[in-house]
């Protein structure tokens, strides 16, 4: 009889759960992420179906994980080493499972980021930027975060494309993140996309702290009087035309990144494609943003996420963010030293891509000094410059180590 019950004990999964209680740290941060998605609304398209994902890959002897490949493409398929990238579609679905399927064919080609990028452009209204072309200054400036977590992750001793892939989180872009890492450092895809969509989620906790930091009460009194100059149709439509083509010559391995998300726009702006832009801003972007995230999930298995590596990519990714922040806020007070019309240094925070959270947070913080002081629209216009500016500056880095 104690044999009958320890055999049913052992079917169960309790018996490794005991044996490798990291098991345990991943349901703790899958319920996190949990309540941070449903409780506070952060980012709940994202987060939920991660949070769902870290659940189901976790479960000893589900087999829902994904199954890493080397540096050089092999996984272990039953106890014999095979190339990935060899093996025919049908034999992944049916040697792996369909979640290895959909990881290996969708996201570490980058096929998905680039469809989000399509749909996030299609939603975005560039006009605040093209009135006010000051803010692409701000977005840029936001952007110097990422560049100095790559000093510093390659100074700890990450290889350069692992500490280009870290540097990104900066940038406050989870689609350039997880495009970014799938094709330098796939081996940290789980906690480099944990990282980039938690601190964007964590915007109005985390910026708050470091504007007040840096800037006096008067500074964040500034008023800058919203006149929306008038944009006409043709320049709405240039804009993307033109920014790919900048894009494309500056930074030519952007335009994966950017040549969507401006595609996405030009379908918004054209005025006779409205049945494909709704799609692309509804359905489409649904759907790919809850595949991607929960097969991004599945990576994150308990043996691979549960170490000192993640806690040094969070740290990182953290120091990203908050420099990114500095630098939007650092150099819209040295415009100050040259502008006539100040610039309230606040909405350089909104430089970095968390659209539309960091504007949204300036223009709080912006009433909560003066209640007639409304900076929402400069904000956004930096924050949508910043979205440009993050996948311009992955494709810099990407271009760099391809």
């Amino acid at each position: 009889m104690n044999e009958i019950f320890q055999n049913l004990y052992e079917m169960t999964a309790f018996s490794n759960i005991i044996a490798e209680p990291q098991f345990l740290i991943m349901y703790a941060i899958a319920f996190v992420l949990l309540y941070l998605g449903i409780k506070k609304q952060y980012e709940p398209l994202l987060l939920v179906p991660i949070a769902f994902g870290v659940l189901l890959a976790n479960f000893p002897g589900g087999d829902m994980g994904v199954i890493q490949a080397d540096e050089n493409g092999l996984v272990n398929v039953h106890g014999v080493m095979r190339n990935i990238w060899e093996m025919p579609l049908h034999d992944i679905a049916h040697e792996l499972g369909l979640m290895n399927f959909i990881y290996y064919m969708l996201i570490k080609t980058g096929f998905l980021p680039p469809i989000i990028f399509m749909g996030v452009g299609a939603m975005t209204d560039f006009g605040p930027l093209i009135a006010n072309p000051k803010s692409f200054l701000l977005g840029a400036a936001a952007q110097i975060g990422i560049f100095v977590t790559f000093l510093g992750a390659y100074a700890l001793g990450f290889t350069p494309a692992q500490a280009g892939s870290i540097g990104i989180i900066g940038g406050a872009d989870g689609p350039t993140a997880i495009y970014l890492t799938s094709m330098l450092a796939p081996e940290l895809l789980g906690p480099i996309a944990v990282a980039a969509y938690s601190y964007m989620a964590l915007v109005p906790v985390i910026q708050p702290p470091i504007m007040r930091a840096l800037t006096t009460k008067k500074e964040r009194m500034i008023k800058m009087p919203y006149q929306p100059g008038k944009v006409s149709r043709l320049t709405r439509i240039a804009f993307p035309i033109i920014v790919t083509f900048i894009a494309g010559l500056v930074a030519p391995a952007s335009v994966s990144l950017v040549g969507f998300l401006m595609f996405g726009n030009l379908i918004r702006e054209c005025g006779c494609l409205n049945s494909l832009s709704e799609t692309a801003q509804t359905t489409l972007a649904n759907l790919i943003t809850l595949v991607l995230g929960i097969t991004i999930s599945f990576s994150m298995k308990a043996d691979q996420f549960v170490s000192l590596q993640t806690l040094m990519i969070m740290g990182l990714g953290l120091f990203a963010f908050i420099f990114d922040s500095i630098g939007g806020v650092v150099f819209a007070k040295f415009l100050n030293l040259f502008s006539k019309n100040k610039v309230n240094p606040m909405v350089g925070a909104a430089g970095i891509s968390a659209f539309p959270m960091s504007a949204r947070v300036i223009e709080k913080m912006g009433i909560a000094e003066d209640k007639t002081n409304h900076l929402l629209m400069h904000a956004i216009g930096a924050n949508v410059s910043g979205q440009v500016a993050s996948a311009v500056a992955g494709g810099i880095i990407l271009g760099f180590f391809m």
